[in-house]
């Protein structure tokens, strides 16, 4: 979670990076991925006070707005990436492809004997 800035540093957003001056050093802070989606999250709650939210973070309404932007931004580049139609079928290891021949064959086996056993009471 991110922490509330000060009130005696002076904040700009410049490109996802947060500068401040304090004590006469610049400070630089940017935002990770998880931290913007869970200020997007917040945000988007029904009733949620976005004023609220973005003091309490020491962020601008255009820092939201550019969040908001990303997550689409990100959202739409996800779907662009997926292809219609059937999955793709994943293989399946060796081993298990070899254990999975062999209890089939067991069970045509027994499904023989059982056809020929059903065959014969039958005709009886």
């Amino acid at each position: 979670m991110v922490e509330p800035l000060s009130k005696t540093a002076r904040f700009h957003n410049l490109g996802g990076y947060y500068m401040g001056v304090s004590n006469g050093k610049k400070q630089k802070r940017r935002l990770s991925a998880e931290e913007k989606w869970e200020i997007y999250q917040e945000c988007e709650k029904p009733g949620a006070q976005i004023g609220e939210i973005l003091r309490k973070r020491g962020l601008y309404s255009s820092d939201l707005q550019n969040i908001r932007r990303d997550v689409k931004e990100g959202a739409l580049d996800r779907l662009r990436q997926s292809k219609p139609g059937r999955k793709k079928i994943t293989s399946v290891p060796i081993k298990e492809h070899e254990q999975l021949r062999q209890e089939l064959a067991e069970k045509e086996k027994a499904l023989v004997e059982l056809s020929v056993i059903f065959t014969a009471l039958k005709k009886k």
